[in-house]
């Protein structure tokens, strides 16, 4: 059985595809990952306490939706996080936020849009369930450049208008993933007033809000309820994973206008998996708690010190303002971490992995990603020895 024709274009997934690149060659030093973002740090130490005394709730199937109690939670951190009033009704409680990434485009990508086949924006490079999730809904991909030259985030505005007006969605990450871009106030202001203007809703993945360098990131939400745009042309989507270096507890969040999340929870109801109970008890808690957040920010502040100190002599260097992955720049980004593996066995993602080639351009050739997650000794190591293979 092949895929059906609409995913035939896809490309092999990321880290299958960096396993056929380097493990066919031995590494040339003790192996240090630095590919994936799952945070290593210590989640808060009381999670397993609250899984124990909430066992007996394996036993009973969850609510789809999110218990009141964490929907309850979360709508307590939007309000101290942003400024913003959310009532439970807003919210629907999410297996981590690819997921619901992938499902709200599923329920509420339109089959055309004005008369014609829709067009869903996003950035390249990008987290690629955005993609598959316009594909998913018939709808075209459309890999708007985010380079250095637009600040490594997308400008929708600069697309034609007959383009623009078959938008039904936009994917905006920020901060950003791969480089760590942050959307400022004014761009989100712009991005919203042309979404009003041409009626797609915005998409705006935030689950790197909580790691941030000097300030902390503003948010769709806020500027959206500042601007008094519809309530229902922003959607934001946020998780544990990063934030408490919960990864593997899969919960996150999609907030946005009512009738929107409605819809996500009808579809979701036929087609979702709810979170266990154990595991939204330990969200409800984990929600409601800033002291871990800030220990854990804390850390990965050290991190960007450390990189920008190591990789100061690098030409074209710029350490991220938040989130924690580095977008190096090198000639070939395959090249590069191949090269890395054979001589050191320090692990990274060709950059490439991560963009479509449009018009004979990747935007992520000439860039490796390296993610900061390793304990700071390890990091310290690694970036040393990436520094001295790849740039001396």
């Amino acid at each position: 059985m092949a895929f059906p024709e609409r995913f035939s274009r896809l490309p092999e997934y990321a880290f299958p595809r960096l396993r056929k690149l380097l493990d066919v060659h031995e590494p040339g030093g003790e192996p240090i990952g630095m590919t994936i973002g799952e945070p290593q740090h210590a989640f808060p130490e009381w999670v397993g306490g609250v899984i124990a005394q909430h066992l007996d709730e394996f036993g009973k199937y969850p609510p789809n939706e999110g218990t009141p109690e964490l929907l309850q939670a979360v709508s307590g951190w939007i309000a101290r996080r942003y400024g913003v009033t959310f009532g439970p009704e807003r919210i629907v409680s999410l297996n981590g936020t690819r997921e619901g990434l992938y499902n709200a485009a599923m329920a509420l990508g339109p089959e055309t849009k004005n008369g014609r086949q829709p067009a869903v924006l996003m950035p390249n490079p990008f987290y690629q369930v955005y993609a598959v999730a316009a594909l998913s809904t018939g709808a075209e991909p459309v890999f708007v450049p985010a380079t250095v030259e637009t600040g490594h985030l997308p400008d929708y505005t600069a697309l034609p208008t007959d383009l623009l007006d078959r938008v039904s969605i936009a994917y905006i990450c920020s901060p950003a993933n791969p480089q760590g871009a942050v959307a400022d106030e004014a761009y989100w202001r712009s991005l919203i007033a042309l979404a009003e203007k041409h009626d797609f809703q915005i998409f705006a993945d935030e689950c790197y809000s909580e790691i941030w360098r000097d300030k902390a990131p503003v948010g769709a939400l806020q500027i959206a309820a500042e601007m008094g745009a519809d309530p229902e042309r922003v959607l934001v989507f946020h998780s544990l994973s990063k934030r408490s270096n919960l990864p593997g507890l899969r919960v996150g969040f999609a907030a946005g206008g009512p009738k929107s999340i409605a819809a996500i929870r009808t579809l979701r109801n036929y087609s979702g998996a709810p979170v266990p109970l154990p595991l939204q008890r330990v969200a409800e808690r984990v929600w409601a708690d800033e002291a871990h957040v800030v220990e854990n920010r804390a850390l990965y502040q050290q991190k960007y010190a450390l990189a920008d100190r190591i990789l100061s002599g690098v030409d074209g260097y710029a350490g991220p303002p938040a989130g924690f992955f580095l977008w190096l720049p090198v000639e070939d980004g395959e090249a590069a971490a191949l090269k890395l593996w054979k001589e050191t066995g320090v692990r990274v993602l060709p950059g490439a992995y991560f963009g479509r080639e449009v018009d004979g351009v990747n935007p992520g050739t000439g860039f490796i990603r390296v993610a900061m997650v390793a304990p700071t000794q390890e990091l310290q190591r690694g970036l040393t020895m990436l520094r001295d293979c790849l740039y001396d």
